[in-house]
C-alpha cells in the first residue's frame, strides 16, 4: 500500500474518491493508495462474496458488499475498503460507506498483511455493531476469526479444516467452501515434481 503524504479532510477525501481512478484508504487525514490483487486473492473474495450474498438474500434488511464499499471507523477517523463486508442495520444506508457493519472479511496480501492483522483489527474492534472480523490467508489454508462476545473479543484460528459463523447472516462457512477452486502455492509446487516424474516414466 503506497502512502501519499498529504493531510486532507474527510469531505475532501470522499469527494476525491468519486473522481479517482484508483481507491485510497483514509486514516486521520492521510490517504493510502490501494494496490492490485492476485488471482488467488480475487478467487477467495469471489467465493466469500457469493456465499455471504446468498445468505443475506434470506435475511432482509441484510446487505453484503465487495471491496468498493468503504467502512467508516469514526473512533480512528478512518475509512477502509474491506474485501467483503455486511450490514443488517436498516439505518446503515450511506451511499458510499458503512457505519454499522456486522461482519468484515479481509484477504491477506503481502502488502497489507501486517495492517490487516494489527491496525485494522484494532480499528474494527471499536465498531459496536461488529460481531466477526475474519482474516483469510491467500498462501495457505488458514483463517483467523475474531468474535465479539459478552466477555470481549476472542480469537480462533482454523487450518486445513473447520467451520465458523457469520452470526448476523446465520451463515456457517467451511474452509473447503472458502478455498474451493483456489490453487495454493505449496499445492502447485508439490504437483510439479510429481507431474515431472510421471512424464519421465511414460517416456522411459
Amino acid at each position: 500500500m503506497q502512502r501519499a503524504r498529504a493531510y486532507i479532510s474527510v469531505s475532501d477525501y470522499l469527494a476525491g474518491e468519486l473522481r479517482s481512478p484508483i481507491k485510497h484508504e483514509y486514516v486521520d487525514g492521510e490517504v493510502y493508495a490501494m494496490v492490485g490483487a492476485s488471482r488467488r486473492h480475487n478467487l477467495l473474495v469471489t467465493n466469500l462474496l457469493r456465499l455471504a450474498a446468498n445468505a443475506a438474500l434470506k435475511r432482509p434488511p441484510c446487505q453484503v458488499f465487495a471491496a468498493d464499499m468503504k467502512v467508516r471507523v469514526e473512533a480512528d477517523n478512518a475509512f477502509y475498503y474491506p474485501d467483503v463486508s455486511g450490514s443488517c442495520d436498516p439505518d446503515d444506508r450511506e451511499e458510499y460507506f458503512l457505519t454499522r457493519p456486522c461482519f468484515i472479511v479481509e484477504v491477506l496480501s503481502p502488502a497489507t498483511a501486517a495492517i490487516d492483522r494489527r491496525e485494522k483489527r484494532l480499528a474494527y474492534r471499536t465498531l459496536a455493531s461488529l460481531k466477526e472480523y475474519v482474516v483469510v490467508d491467500q498462501d495457505r489454508r488458514r483463517v483467523d476469526v475474531y468474535c465479539a462476545g459478552d466477555g470481549g473479543w476472542h480469537a480462533e484460528t482454523l487450518t486445513q479444516s473447520g467451520t465458523f459463523e457469520l452470526s448476523c447472516l446465520g451463515l456457517r462457512l467451511s474452509l473447503d467452501q472458502i478455498y474451493q477452486g483456489v490453487e495454493l502455492p505449496h499445492e502447485v509446487a508439490e504437483a510439479g515434481p510429481a507431474y515431472a516424474s510421471a512424464s519421465a516414466s511414460s517416456q522411459a
